[in-house]
């Protein structure tokens, strides 16, 4: 998923540039760091663009408050992420900082049930409130990752094939051999090119 070579950089806010082909919220949090292969254009530019996104993600129904020291603390959680993601290609090489990195965020993304009573009524059982929501999206964000890190599900995240796309992606197909982050971006692109090259060769 290519960006306009004459986007003007860096950004001032990422909003408009983000996409949803990661197929699970960690992997999508990742793509918001676009073109990694090539000009490294970040998305999450101000806080607005997590509190934006997060809300956009379905995370949270509403925009939460975020400040430049939560944006940072985000922008580290979503390396760590992608780190793990990369070094899933060599067995046995994913760095315990990087694995650390992500488990501490798991307990932002429980918050505790709630029981509560009005005068003559039952007692009913609900949701509790989570007192930092940036926070506890982000908890989501780490839960999502460990999930797919942490089991047999870690043999389906993939890393889009074509050379001009750093988009991280969840494979859902039945055969488990999706290559593309989209067939109809880098995938068509790819067979374009391939019969391009078939015609130049004559075969």
């Amino acid at each position: 998923m290519d960006l306009p070579d004459d986007l003007p950089l860096p950004l001032e806010s990422g909003a408009p540039w983000w996409y949803w082909l990661g197929g699970r919220p960690a992997l999508d949090f990742v793509n918001t760091r676009r073109e990694r292969w090539w000009r490294d254009v970040e998305t999450l530019v101000i806080p607005q663009d997590l509190a934006g996104w997060i809300a956009s993600a379905g995370l949270l129904a509403e925009e939460p408050a975020v400040d430049q020291a939560l944006l940072r603390a985000a922008r580290d959680l979503r390396e760590a992420i992608n780190a793990a993601v990369v070094a899933l290609g060599e067995p046995g090489s994913c760095p315990k900082d990087v694995v650390a990195a992500i488990d501490q965020w798991l307990p932002h993304a429980h918050v505790a049930d709630h029981l509560s009573i009005r005068q003559g009524e039952a007692p009913v059982l609900a949701p509790g409130v989570p007192a930092e929501p940036a926070r506890h999206a982000l908890g989501l964000i780490a839960r999502d990752a460990a999930e797919m890190l942490g089991t047999d599900e870690r043999e389906r995240i993939r890393v889009c094939a074509s050379e001009t796309c750093s988009a991280r992606f969840f494979d859902r197909s039945r055969a488990g051999q999706r290559r593309w982050c989209s067939m109809q971006g880098c995938g068509n692109v790819a067979k374009a090119r391939r019969f391009r090259a078939r015609q130049a060769t004559g075969k």
